[in-house]
């Protein structure tokens, strides 16, 4: 497998293993990754600073910013017909967006919505986005939720649209609100929606598992997320580094970019047990687990308490009640033998 880099504990004690591909130069700590998912967690605490100042509310609708999903429509069951879909009966709150309960989401089963997400060009799965953020919310806002805002739970899209609310707030862009609510106060100089053109070397390939070993995916040094960006991508993720995580979940932790009460709040679970259908995500997932803001939240055993999240293309952090931050970086598509890997690690004693 291609390196790794990460640390462990209550300091940053960074550590590399492996090359940057097979065949090549040993993996650097200070490299840029694609951390995907793990963008979620910071889109939820910009968020949040956000309610902390008094700028927004947990509760506002939404369509103040994003008026193209003012009036939403509602199928009465995730895989009903599209043109059985009617008015939904409340509108989508910010509090919606941050626990993945606006209705919009990835559909784990076969259904005549995910055949029209997959037709829009907004189905979840095939990354960098293939769409600008405006195009995406309207094709998006286009089709029906797949459940009344708040009586579900449908992982992914709500973090996009967050993420283009971000920047309707009238404080700038949304890169621009990041980096006053997280990027600055948190220390972070190497994280963003693209990299810069100055710093694109310390941007590795992606690899993919194959029949005959790791393929590339995705090159070194240039494509989606090399500066500058295709299109606005206020709804999409963000490259950092080992580093900039960790300084990003060190001020989290201690209380430096929002209170402690809303970082407990971040790190509870926000989901009732009505809205944790079985088919939410992949089988298994609310075993033990719940969703904060933007994290899981293990809510049994002896990690009790803990929180964290991955991203699709090998990276993964959490974070102990005791305060201990473990954080992994990788550019390998999530597989089965990465996720396998990522829950060993969870496992180990004392981790």
């Amino acid at each position: 497998m291609p390196g790794a880099v990460g640390t462990y504990g209550d300091e940053y004690e960074p550590f590399s293993v492996g090359l940057d591909a097979p065949g090549g130069a040993p993996l650097g700590v200070d490299t840029i990754f694609r951390i995907q998912s793990m963008t979620k967690a910071v889109t939820a605490v910009a968020t949040l600073r956000l309610v902390q100042d008094g700028e927004i509310a947990l509760d506002d609708p939404i369509a103040a910013w994003l008026p193209e999903l003012a009036e939403p429509r509602v199928l009465a069951h995730p895989d009903a017909p599209l043109e059985d879909a009617q008015p939904a009966r409340a509108p989508i709150t910010v509090r919606h967006l941050l626990t993945n309960q606006s209705g919009c989401g990835i559909m784990t089963a076969d259904s005549p919505l995910k055949q029209a997400m997959v037709d829009a060009e907004v189905e979840a799965g095939a990354e960098p986005v293939a769409l600008g953020a405006q195009d995406w919310l309207d094709a998006l806002a286009s089709l029906p939720l797949a459940f009344e805002p708040g009586e579900g739970w449908r992982y992914h899209h709500s973090f996009g649209l967050l993420g283009i609310l971000l920047g309707r707030l009238g404080r700038g862009s949304t890169d621009e609100v990041l980096a006053e609510t997280v990027f600055t106060p948190a220390g972070m100089t190497d994280t963003g929606f693209t990299v810069p053109t100055d710093q694109v070397h310390r941007l590795p390939a992606v690899f993919q598992r194959g029949a005959e070993g790791f393929e590339r995916c995705e090159p070194a040094a240039a494509g989606f997320y090399a500066a500058p960006a295709p299109f606005d991508v206020s709804h999409s993720e963000l490259v950092s580094t080992l580093a900039d995580y960790h300084a990003f979940l060190s001020a989290l932790r201690d209380g430096r970019v929002i209170s402690p009460d809303l970082r407990d709040e971040l790190c509870r679970d926000q989901v009732d047990e009505g809205a944790k259908a079985s088919d939410s995500f992949f089988p298994g997932f609310w075993e033990g687990t719940g969703w904060g803001y933007g994290v899981s939240v293990v809510t049994e055993g002896p990690h009790r308490g803990r929180f964290g999240w991955s991203g699709g293309l090998g990276t993964d952090f959490f974070v102990d009640p005791d305060g201990r931050i473990c954080l992994v970086m990788m550019q390998v598509a999530m597989d089965e033998r990465v996720f396998a890997l990522l829950g060993e690690l969870r496992g180990i004693e004392g981790a």
